[in-house]
């Protein structure tokens, strides 16, 4: 086994609910930088890469806390 499976930094799937991981990923786009967060983000699915993954659940997390389930009529 590696040894960075144990001085590594632990994997995670991004959560928007978490408060930590929204500040992490703000802190990331004021550095560009992972460096400091002290957690590695997973892609857990073939969604693209992780920054458009973050974004996409950011907009659906905000969305959905600013207008609920709101149903349209499609005809």
């Amino acid at each position: 086994m590696s040894r960075l499976t144990y001085f590594g930094r632990p994997f995670t799937a991004f959560d928007p609910a978490n408060k930590e991981h929204r500040k992490w990923f703000a802190e990331f786009q004021a550095r560009r930088s992972w460096g400091q967060c002290p957690v590695r983000f997973i892609i857990p699915d073939d969604s693209g890469d992780l920054l458009t993954l973050i974004q996409r659940r950011l907009v659906d997390y905000y969305t959905q806390r600013e207008f609920g389930n709101i149903f349209f009529d499609k005809g």
